[in-house]
């Protein structure tokens, strides 16, 4: 393969984001190959006076980046997994998962004596799972819209907007902020979000094959590319994005197998679908992560969802 100019890589402008692309221009400049950063400003970066499942959130921080992968602007799109939407167009394709980071949930303040008892808690997330599953675990908690990057976030705790903030581990982690982190969320209970930890490798499926094969071999993370088969099959067949609150996690057991805890709440917490499979054949992850989100939805869960939809349709 003669490669005569950079890698343009194409990335969200946002600390985290850079963050990212960094990351995957530091792997294919080790391995030889000259790299360019690209930003691209999204939908998601724009519109931050409303919910994501207000504004709709599919495709909403990844749709400009996929545009300047079909113009040939980039070559390949960096993006955090989970916000990646769960079915691809056909003319693009997820040509790498990098090696997840820790999955869980924290939640980070500047208070170190934060209580989660504390009966005025306020927690900011933006997201809808979370919102969900704090309405569950933690009901004395009123949870408050906290959009925009994890720095603007930052600045509206410290103005007390919020107690504390529900976050990633792997963004506060990576944006070095480990010393807010008050409370780490358990993964069986808090399941993450579909990809969290995770960051995906998005091109064009005309781009070179030499080249994309070079970048899979690269960048890819095989045991992670795995679970995240499984993960993104059972959120395409919930037909879910960030806007439903189901969660997901592939993991592997002691002996090797993968394991699937996935499933979906409702929004105000009440009504909660959770389903594990494990299967010792790994080549059938992606077939796990159907029947998985089938036994959910067979259980309540297009009833759940239903009412999700109505709800939407009249706020």
């Amino acid at each position: 393969m003669n490669l005569h100019r950079p890698i343009r890589i194409g990335t969200r402008g946002s600390r985290l984001a850079l963050w990212q692309a960094h990351h995957v221009a530091a792997c294919l400049e080790l391995a030889q190959l000259s790299t360019e950063i690209v930003i691209i400003t999204t939908k998601g970066d724009v519109v931050l006076d409303r919910s994501l499942d207000k504004i709709g959130a599919k495709g909403v921080f990844t749709e400009e980046l996929e545009e300047s992968l079909r113009s040939g602007a980039i070559d390949i799109a960096v993006h955090s997994a989970k916000d990646v939407q769960s079915s691809i167009p056909e003319d693009l394709e997820l040509l790498a998962f990098m090696e997840r980071e820790k999955v869980n949930d924290v939640i980070i303040s500047f208070d170190p004596d934060l209580s989660l008892d504390r009966p005025d808690l306020v927690l900011g997330t933006s997201s809808t799972r979370r919102k969900a599953m704090l309405r569950r675990f933690y009901p004395n908690a009123t949870t408050a819209e906290a959009r925009g990057n994890l720095q603007t976030r930052l600045r509206k705790l410290e103005e007390g907007q919020y107690h504390a903030l529900v976050l990633a581990y792997a963004g506060v982690h990576r944006m070095e902020y480990d010393e807010l982190i008050r409370f780490v969320l358990p993964e069986t209970q808090f399941v993450p979000a579909t990809g969290q930890g995770s960051v995906a490798v998005e091109c064009a499926r005309s781009l070179e094959p030499a080249l994309k094969a070079e970048l899979h071999r690269i960048l890819d993370h095989q045991p992670t590319h795995t679970c995240l088969l499984a993960e993104r099959a059972f959120l395409r067949t919930m037909e879910g994005g960030c806007s439903i609150p189901s969660f997901a996690l592939a993991t592997y057991t002691a002996e090797g197998a993968l394991q699937l805890h996935g499933g979906l709440i409702s929004l105000d917490g009440e009504q909660y679908l959770e389903e594990i499979l494990t299967t010792a054949d790994l080549g059938q992850a992606e077939v796990m992560g159907i029947e998985l989100a089938e036994r959910v939805l067979n259980r309540g869960g297009r009833e759940i969802l239903e009412e999700i939809r109505s709800q939407r349709a009249v706020s």
